[in-house]
């Protein structure tokens, strides 16, 4: 659902791309780019566990947006 927060874990992350999978609780599979983490690190673990919004890209699917680690 737009403008909720979801919960999901980095299935994949490729650095030298920048980009990434997050699976989401439902099991839905979402990409994102390394410049939608939260804290500007640009990287981020496999299996991390995140929190996210949706976002349409301009590819016209949905991807994570403002991924946020969650603690």
């Amino acid at each position: 659902m737009i403008g909720a927060t979801h919960v999901g874990e980095v299935l994949a992350f490729d650095e030298a791309r920048g980009i990434g999978t997050v699976r989401a609780e439902d099991g839905a599979t979402l990409g994102f780019h390394c410049t939608q983490i939260a804290d500007g690190s640009r990287t981020i673990r496999v299996g991390t566990r995140v929190r996210y919004e949706l976002a349409a890209s301009p590819l016209g699917v949905w991807e994570a947006t403002g991924l946020d680690r969650v603690a």
